[in-house]
């Protein structure tokens, strides 16, 4: 069987590292971004071995995966797992919503 390949979205990517960089300025430090990276690898770790982990959102063929107050949205298709957003699970959904009609 081949590995799946995780491909990162613009924006999941700019969302991402924006929130690293909130978070370096206002700790003084790298040390929660890593922190919040090995999450992120964990979770991706775990949608390449069951892509139906995540929690499916209604209407949208995409799911969530949720850790610490964030999630990764992503979508599956035959070899790809798309990452489509880095969400702060503390926003309103509707954003979140409104980000996947795009």
């Amino acid at each position: 069987m081949d590995a799946v390949i995780v491909v990162w979205t613009n924006l999941a990517i700019n969302q991402r590292n924006k929130l690293f960089a909130y978070w370096n300025k206002r700790n003084k430090s790298i040390l929660y971004s890593k922190r919040l990276n090995l999450l992120i690898y964990e979770k991706i770790n775990l949608i390449q071995l069951n892509p139906f982990a995540g929690e499916e959102i209604e209407n949208y063929n995409a799911r969530i995966i949720h850790f610490e107050k964030y999630g990764l949205v992503y979508k599956i298709d035959q070899q790809n797992i798309f990452i489509l957003s880095f969400w702060d699970s503390r926003q309103n959904p509707k954003k979140l919503l409104e980000i996947l009609k795009k």
